[in-house]
């Protein structure tokens, strides 16, 4: 008999070669044939796990989405070991969101969305649920407490969050050609740090 482990590490499988292959082939053109032997498995592992692609491919958009919040949140958690220079931790974590924006699995994510904007136009809101408005409230959260200890000058930390992440997914987009080319770090560097030089402008640290 399969353990719970065993299972685990199946579906773990599983998914990485969803991720791979829906990426690659997108979701009309992947099989799951293809998935199943990139991930070792047999098919029937995949329909006994997932019951069929469509399943297997929301679980993929949604495992995506988790991962991309946790690493988001643990950027911007930089902010609660800010001591001093508030414009420094602002450029640190905005290197980090530059980064994660960034990674191959959020670039897969926005490919796998804009590949499928009608049959899963439902999975655009799950993903802006689960990963932008997360990221932007918890920013905010992150701008109202530094506001409220006298660190920076905010009116509205929900705005001045969504205008930062603007600040830097723009040029990102922009530089990247819309995700075909891939951004150095340096350049990346360069870019947190004008998105923070406009932000304390209008925001000024204290």
């Amino acid at each position: 008999m399969e353990t719970r482990r065993g299972r685990l590490d199946k579906r773990q499988a599983v998914m990485a070669a969803a991720f791979s292959v829906f990426a690659r082939d997108g979701y009309d053109q992947a099989r799951v044939e293809d998935i199943a032997a990139a991930a070792g498995v047999a098919k029937a592992t995949v329909y006994n796990h997932f019951g069929d692609k469509e399943t297997l491919f929301r679980q993929a958009i949604t495992d995506l989405s988790d991962a991309a919040l946790t690493n988001n949140l643990r950027v911007i958690g930089l902010l609660d070991e800010a001591r001093e220079d508030i414009a420094a931790a602002l450029r640190r974590v905005g290197l980090g969101l530059a980064e994660c924006y960034c990674a191959d699995s959020s670039r897969a994510l926005r490919r796998l969305l804009s590949s499928e904007p009608e049959q899963f136009s439902d999975l655009l809101g799950v993903v802006y649920d689960r990963v932008s408005r997360q990221v932007t409230r918890t920013l905010g959260d992150k701008l109202a407490r530094l506001a409220l200890a006298g660190r920076i000058r905010v009116d509205d930390p929900q705005l001045a969050a969504e205008q930062f992440t603007a600040l830097l997914s723009g040029p990102i987009e922009s530089r990247s050609r819309f995700g075909t080319r891939t951004i150095p770090r340096t350049e990346l560097r360069g870019i947190a740090r004008d998105a923070v030089s406009t932000f304390v402008k209008a925001f000024p640290t204290t």
